[in-house]
């Protein structure tokens, strides 16, 4: 099965937002937002998790292992479209994201120190497993966020997102015509970066603030497949980087989002991102905001 981004977007308009894209200056530069924190679930995971589901055949039954957000995208898109979802996640799942994914209605079950665990657990369930993030049809339908930065803004040259898995770099990667993809991650949270330096995925350590929604150990194998074959930077920051980045969306432009969506910005603020004109993606919101 291949990517197939635009297939993917004519499955999910019906069900998911379009979300923003806002043109700014930062520090006398242009940048664009693309406020994709306002998604239904406040996260972008929930494209993926349409998009598969639909293209499963809409099954009566799925079970998938998430950190949160593509927890809370696979069970609000089973509730959306008639089914029953069961959800693993870690013990160390933040209880805000926890608190979404039963209240979208899903059968929650606490498993295992960290997100392989779960996920190793959830495949032994019984029913239709989505993946997070190492699946085509999870690629394709993250990468429908490429296609509206694309065609909102079709002078975009660069377009920055935060990595955990690589599902979202690479549905963006494969969506963007050729035009720069910056993947960016925290300091010792860093998957693509891991798997650009030894030329295969590995395993890493996961240890950041924004580990809830970038704890993947490893990038996935078809994310790194795609990353090996696109245009793409990897850029690192440090937690004290992504912060002070998420606390400066709130203070100039009252944007409430999570740790892990502040990372490009981050980047970005560094003077990392290259580009006349980039973009930023702004990918989550499950947070519970404390200023």
């Amino acid at each position: 099965m291949t990517i197939d981004v635009v297939a993917a977007a004519g499955r999910i308009r019906p069900h998911v937002r379009r979300t923003p894209l806002w043109r700014v200056e930062v520090d006398g530069r242009p940048l664009a937002l693309k406020l994709e924190h306002l998604q239904l679930t406040g996260s972008f995971k929930i494209r993926g998790a349409v998009n598969t589901l639909i293209a499963k055949g809409t099954p009566d039954h799925v079970v998938t292992a998430s950190g949160g957000n593509h927890g809370l995208g696979v069970a609000t898109a089973a509730h959306l479209l008639g089914m029953a979802a069961t959800v693993f996640v870690p013990l160390s799942a933040p209880e805000g994201k926890v608190r979404r994914i039963e209240a979208a209605g899903a059968k929650l079950i606490r498993h295992g120190a960290s997100y392989a665990e779960a996920a190793e657990a959830a495949r032994e369930f019984p029913g239709v497993y989505v993946e997070a993030y190492d699946d085509p049809l999870t690629v394709s339908g993250q990468g429908t966020v490429g296609l509206e930065i694309v065609a909102d803004l079709p002078e975009v040259d660069a377009v920055a997102v935060a990595v955990g898995g690589g599902g979202l770099v690479a549905g963006i990667a494969s969506a963007v015509d050729g035009r720069l993809t910056v993947g960016v991650e925290p300091v010792n949270c860093s998957a693509l970066h891991n798997a650009l330096a030894a030329g295969a995925p590995v395993d890493g350590p996961v240890e950041s603030v924004a580990a809830s929604a970038l704890g993947a150990t490893r990038l996935g194998a078809l994310p790194f497949e795609v990353l090996t074959s696109t245009p793409v930077t990897s850029l690192l920051v440090t937690d004290a980087e992504l912060l002070a980045a998420r606390d400066r969306l709130w203070e100039e432009f009252r944007l409430a989002v999570e740790p892990a969506a502040a990372v490009p910005f981050a980047a970005f603020l560094a003077g990392t991102v290259p580009g006349a004109l980039p973009c930023v993606v702004l990918c989550g919101a499950n947070t519970d905001w404390t200023p």
